[in-house]
Order: C-alpha cells, then structure tokens, then sequence
C-alpha cells in the first residue's frame, strides 16, 4: 500500500503542476498578447519626438487648475484620466480641459482598489455619463486603478468599446508618494523616448510636486524637440506606422 501511495504521489503532483500552469497561463495572458491584440496601450514605437502626458485621479479644485495653467502656457495637450465622483464636484474643471483641447478619459467612479467585473462596468458607465453630460463627450479610453487588472476585467471593458491605457513603465514618476520635484523632474528627463506615455496625478491628495516639476519638464522637452500629444494623437501615429509597414 505505502509503495502504491508513493507511486502516486509524483503522478498527482504533475497533474496539479499542469493544470495549475494551464490555469494560470490561461488567466495571465501578458503584456506581448493584449499588445497584438490591440487591447492594452503602453506606448508606441515611432521615430516621432512626440510623447503624451498622462494625468490620474483629477480632478482637484487647485492641482488640476494649476497643471492645466502650465500646459497652457507652454501649448501642450495631455490625456485626463478622470475620477467620475471628482468630476461631479468640479465640473468647470471638466469644461476647461474640454474646451482647451485636452483629452478626457475614464479612471472609475469612486477610484475603487479592490471591484468586480459588473461594478467596474457600472463605475465606467457612470463616470462617462458625468463627463458626457458636462463636455457632450464621451470618453473611449480607460486606465483600471493602480494599473492593476485580470483578463476578465479587460475582455469586458474592451468588449463595450474602450482601449485600455497603462503608461511607459520607466515613466512612472511616483508623484503620488510626494519624491521632491527633482527627483520628478530626472525621472522623465532622463528616461524619456518618442512614443512614450508619461504617468502623472493630478488629484488625490497634494499635487505642488507636480505641478512645479512640470514647470521644468515642459520647457526642456520642448527644447529638445518633442512634441506633447494626447493618447488617441499617439494611437493616430502607431496606426499610420502600422499601414506603412504593410504596404
């Protein structure tokens, strides 16, 4: 009996290793698969000096102001990923970004951590209709909260419509944990290439790191060349690219 259980036990131990490998490679599809398929954004190749400037979690009555205030002033346009609730108290904030020719797009209702699949949906749905009902757009872009996300979540969200929007991963300026403005300000310099997507806050707690970083980072990019762009402009140019390939 003990030799029958120990022949067993390498068999049982394999089928678990297999299915749980099948499992888990059927739950984790990777960045290279939602690439190809078009579904999850993190940033093109071009040639282009043309970067888009991301901004999460907005919008505040005094941060948002201030970064569109800088953005202003140095003629660049950026992508808002917008709280829905954040949107519903300051909706002449909305109004400006639209109407300065920024890029509104959807980051949840309520900025939830931890949600289901059908809650997720119904944070979507309510933050496009506030930002609909206040701008007459309707945002086709979507950020999941911390960048964390499951197939499921991105076969649902995709399935209605919306491209999902991460961020170049050596362009994380960390902003959100207040590193001082030059520590900000070096990670973008210093790590920055055409087509790449730039991770800033505008909202959720304090925003003056940011807000002065961008101070320096606008000007020295510009000298530099580069051009500042919103999401779908970048989507633009990697489908351009895609058709000149192919021909």
């Amino acid at each position: 009996m003990k030799k029958f259980t120990l022949f067993l036990l390498p068999i049982c131990l394999i089928t678990t290793l297999f299915f749980y490998s099948k499992v888990s490679s059927s739950e984790n599809k990777g960045r290279k698969y939602y690439e190809e398929a078009g579904q999850i954004l993190w940033e093109i190749q071009t040639e282009e000096k043309i970067i888009a400037l991301t901004f999460d979690d907005g919008p505040h009555r005094i941060y948002t102001q201030a970064v569109l205030d800088v953005l202003q002033k140095h003629n660049a346009k950026a992508t808002f990923f917008i709280v829905g609730q954040n949107a519903q108290k300051n909706p002449e904030i909305i109004a400006r970004m639209y109407e300065e020719g920024h890029e509104l797009a959807n980051h949840t209702f309520t900025h939830p951590l931890k949600t289901t699949v059908p809650n997720l949906m119904k944070e979507i749905q309510q933050t496009d209709e506030v930002i609909a009902e206040i701008s007459g757009y309707r945002p086709t872009l979507f950020r999941p909260v911390e960048g964390q996300y499951t197939d499921a979540m991105i076969e649902a969200i995709t399935k209605e419509g919306y491209k999902v929007v991460m961020w170049s991963w050596h362009l994380d300026t960390l902003d959100w944990k207040s590193p001082g403005v030059y520590r900000i300000v070096q990670t973008v310099l210093k790590g920055v290439k055409a087509g790449n997507i730039v991770l800033f806050h505008d909202g959720g707690g304090n925003r003056a790191q940011t807000v002065k970083a961008l101070e320096q980072i606008l000007p020295e990019l510009k000298k530099q060349g580069y051009q500042f762009v919103t999401v779908s402009e970048l989507l633009e140019v990697q489908n351009t690219n895609k058709k000149m390939e192919k021909k």
